[in-house]
């Protein structure tokens, strides 16, 4: 795989249905979250063999690795895989080298912003936490953007170093109290955010996580530059297939001695995560581009077509706001079914809301984006 020392490509124009599908999927999932129908799922009063499957909704506690650990990593590659295709349109369209980069670092600080605005929100004051997706994006797309010119095996160096650098940096920091690199609370990251007051002291997520996970969005770039590129589909396919191959084995392979872990973004956790988004990018590939199993993709589609406006109104409480809405009539209407079904029953039709307003947006041609 080689990439283009410039931004712009033949094929920077083409849709890639199964990018669509891959973030819209991504984006349904999280929304899903806000509606909280997930804790639906691990309710004592759920059907027990819907607890196993809920579990996979939930964030390991340090330790391990559910489905719902994949889903930051999927965002972070799936950014990088949209990068070349995004940019590569500005470049066709005439923009200038120095215009890209003056939109490439406005959309960093807008995101960096946001991302710290929802904290703000949350806590109803100014505090200062840069944790999650929104301002890690803000990082992760700018490193990204450093090397998207570069060599391919420039860039895999590069997106190796942050990992080992990150790994090394743990290990070795000397600070008494904050020297153990795989505990809560006692390591590296956490003393960084104490230093600006921006510490997670209870979920033990760190905003450093930012540097390793660099890896997923420029991983992500490669795997858009790969796609983009004259190979074949096949070719294409196996490529992807590949790297997620490695990424998996190597991953459980060092997880004996550096534990998967995804609040401290572990080197190992960043090599077994960016493989199975590999492996999931290459099957939305498989299905859809090459297959050509289409009659869905729109379904979700929609709805990464506003990844931004839909995150940040259902997170600022537009899904709260929306169950304020539905809740009176499921209870009035559904009440006889018992208090779980009723709830879950209108965390879905929630969902739905959220999703029609995404297809309400995509039919006026309304996309919201910085």
């Amino acid at each position: 795989m080689k990439s283009s020392t410039s931004v712009v490509s033949p094929q920077a124009d083409q849709r890639l249905l199964s990018l669509d599908f891959f973030r819209g999927l991504t984006m349904f999932l999280l929304i899903a979250e806000f509606t909280l129908l997930f804790e639906h799922f691990v309710d004592p009063a759920a059907p027990s063999w819907l607890h196993h499957f809920g579990e996979q909704f939930h964030h390991v506690e340090w330790i391990g690795l559910s489905f719902w650990d994949l889903i930051q990593p999927f965002f972070m590659f799936i950014v990088g895989v949209a990068m070349p295709f995004s940019l590569g349109k500005r470049q066709k369209r005439g923009e200038s080298e120095s215009s890209i980069r003056n939109h490439v670092f406005r959309r960093s600080f807008l995101m960096l912003f946001l991302g710290w605005w929802l904290y703000c929100m949350g806590a109803g004051e100014i505090v200062f936490k840069f944790q999650n997706v929104l301002a890690q994006l803000a990082v992760t797309y700018l490193l990204a953007y450093m090397v998207m010119n570069k060599s391919f095996k420039t860039q895999l160096i590069f997106s190796v170093a942050l990992i080992i650098g990150s790994d090394l940096i743990y290990r070795f920091f000397g600070v008494e109290g904050f020297n153990a690199p795989f505990t809560p609370n006692e390591n590296f990251g956490t003393w960084l955010d104490l230093q600006y007051g921006g510490a997670d002291m209870g979920g033990h997520w760190v905003s450093f996580n930012a540097i390793p996970t660099a890896a997923h969005t420029i991983w992500g770039l490669m795997a858009g530059q790969l796609l983009l590129s004259q190979k074949s589909a096949n070719e294409k396919l196996k490529m992807l297939l590949i790297a997620g191959a490695i990424g998996l084995v190597a991953g459980y392979a060092l997880s004996p001695v550096i534990p998967i872990i995804k609040r401290i973004c572990t080197s190992s956790f960043i090599l077994v995560s960016g493989g199975w988004t590999f492996l999931a990018l290459a099957f939305s590939y498989w299905l859809i581009d090459i297959k050509k199993w289409t009659s869905a993709v729109w379904i979700f589609a929609i709805v990464g077509m506003n990844p931004l406006f839909i995150y940040l109104f259902a997170h600022i409480g537009g899904a709260d706001l929306m169950k304020t809405v539905v809740s009176p009539f499921t209870t009035s209407m559904l009440g006889w079914t018992g208090e779980w079904p009723m709830k879950t029953i209108a965390c879905l039709i929630t969902l739905y809301i959220l999703w029609y307003l995404c297809y309400w947006l995509y039919k006026r041609k309304i996309f919201i984006r910085i």
